[in-house]
């Protein structure tokens, strides 16, 4: 199989390299100020014994524990956020004002005086503190992305309402950026494996075997369930009686585990991209790679309407011409000026990435397939490949790929299917994505490969149901390719007391696309006006 960063469900404010870049610079600009509660030092980690999550819990684990009671009762101690000096991203913005801490949560719920893990936390204060409604967490996705990186790399992301009335909040997951990150390999070995075409066979073995060397103890409880209830711990520090939440793609997943877990502390909640988490892995990347398959073609037939094109003039064609070049560098890669190679699996690992950006990414794309197809240049796709997969100009890879697979697989990732039922579900996959599967599907499938994972929840597919008091909002887009449109009317009915609000047009997630759909969310976020169901809008 291929070990590379998979086709993950991100999100489109904050580039994959720009994020890694802005890890470091809200991880340690403060501390919990409340006593430490019994067991909690930094010694009783690594004597903590590893126990599997249990799932769900009959009735909701959180404040009315005894033992947890010193977690939720902590006050967070806000510093100035250590200035990375980094502005090299899109936006040039101030972030003096944000603030930095760190929250206690246990680093096993069902034994809570076992040890502790800190949890990174940045807030961007309200513009209007004298009418601020509380706090607003929020999610990028992944699973791997940064909370913390998407409150500092967008601070204007939110301007107008949402951000005059909340405090925007983002932390970082269970072994994501500042919260114990994983980071199993070297950036050389990872390099190796994430663009070469001939992967070893043992990848997915020589990978659990080194994040259980350096992990293990923190491996069993990086559970989405897990950091649901840090994220209900997170709420009664920040002074919240409910949450407000916005999560986006994979942290659509997160929110909806957290309206099961804690219903009666479920406010207003949106869920962008959503997720089901009813499909089992291999059904999700199955209808995953439909997405782009569906997307690939959307560009392609787009591409050629254009001049120029280096896909010609037929729409019809034009998309089988695209994968047949991509696989065609399995034989005859591009070398770069750097004198690294473009192989097929960075080639398209940099399309894929391209297609999270809908329309406003069409163009860059194209070129770069032109320099690369007609001038037979990679290194433009190479770049997008790098910008998809986390690397930066000097070769460096945050941790978000071995979280990805860690809280897969934690999540309850099913047995793997075998004989019938494994020539059955590359059936299908060949039949609802036959050119961007063919490059490997076995990795399509497998992806994470969680069939040698040593770490697993008890956490099984299942349909979420909430009894919050308060309606959730669905978010969908019909074009969008990692969550594709039919997760978010499933998610939906699955939920029971949801509505469902639909982006027409390309590309991964709404919130940014449409200031019809801004409206709506900050509607009900700020009033909790709820959208009135069937609402559709377009696309800037």
């Amino acid at each position: 199989m291929i070990i590379r960063t998979s086709r993950r469900a991100l999100p489109v404010a904050v580039s994959a390299a720009t994020a890694v870049a802005l890890l470091a610079g809200c991880t340690s600009g403060g501390s919990s100020s409340a006593p430490a509660p019994a067991a909690a030092s930094a010694t009783t980690l690594a004597s903590a014994t590893p126990s599997a999550t249990p799932t769900p819990t009959s009735k909701p684990t959180g404040a009315d524990d005894p033992a947890l009671k010193a977690f939720y009762g902590q006050q967070l101690a806000w510093a100035p956020c250590r200035n990375d000096g980094d502005q090299s991203g899109e936006e040039q913005a101030d972030t003096s004002a944000l603030q930095c801490s760190t929250l206690k949560v246990p680093l096993d719920y069902a034994a809570p005086d076992g040890g502790t893990l800190d949890v990174a936390v940045i807030r961007n204060p309200a513009v209007k503190q004298d009418q601020r409604i509380g706090s607003l967490i929020l999610n990028p996705g992944g699973p791997g992305g940064s909370g913390v990186a998407m409150v500092k790399g967008g601070p204007k992301r939110f301007d107008g309402p949402v951000h005059d009335r909340y405090d925007l909040v983002g932390f970082d997951p269970r072994g994501v950026g500042g919260t114990s990150p994983l980071n199993c390999l070297d950036d050389r070995t990872r390099d190796g494996w994430l663009n070469t075409d001939e992967a070893g066979a043992d990848h997915g073995k020589q990978l659990a075997d080194a994040c259980q060397a350096k992990y293990a103890r923190v491996l069993p409880f990086v559970s989405t369930r897990n950091t649901a209830r840090d994220m209900d711990v997170l709420r009664a520090a920040l002074g919240d009686r409910k949450l407000s939440y916005l999560g986006m793609s994979y942290g659509t997943y997160l929110g909806s585990l957290y309206a099961e877990e804690f219903p009666d502390r479920a406010g207003r909640l949106v869920l962008d991209g959503a997720t089901s988490p009813s499909s089992t892995l291999i059904q999700h990347n199955i209808e995953q790679e439909a997405g782009f398959e569906r997307s690939l073609k959307a560009f392609a037939a787009d591409c050629a309407a254009k001049n120029p094109c280096p896909l010609g003039k037929d729409p019809d064609l034009a998309a089988g011409k695209l994968a047949d070049f991509l696989d065609g560098l399995k034989d005859k890669p591009l070398k770069t000026a750097k004198g690294r190679t473009l192989t097929s699996t960075a080639a398209w690992n940099g399309v894929i990435g391209r297609l999270y950006g809908g329309e406003q990414a069409w163009a860059g794309l194209r070129n770069a397939l032109g320099w690369a197809m007609v001038r037979g240049e990679g290194d433009d796709l190479l770049a997008l490949a790098d910008d998809y997969n986390g690397r930066d100009k000097d070769g460096r890879y945050g941790p978000s790929t071995d979280a990805y697979t860690a809280i897969h697989c934690a999540d309850g990732a099913t047995d793997a299917p075998s004989g019938e039922q494994l020539q059955a579900a590359l059936s299908d996959l060949a039949a609802k994505a036959p050119l961007v599967s063919k490059h490997d599907p076995t990795a399509a499938l497998f992806d994470p490969d969680c069939r040698v994972w040593p770490f697993r929840s008890t956490e099984k597919p299942h349909v979420v149901k909430s009894t919050a008091a308060t309606p959730i909002v669905v978010v969908g887009s019909t074009g969008d390719p990692a969550t594709p449109y039919a997760w978010a009317e499933k998610l939906t009915g699955e939920l029971g007391n949801a509505v469902l609000l639909t982006r027409e047009g390309e590309g991964h997630v709404a919130y940014d696309r449409s200031a019809c759909v801004r409206a709506s969310v900050n509607a009900f976020l700020v009033d909790g006006t709820v959208p009135t169901a069937g609402t559709r809008c377009t696309t800037d």
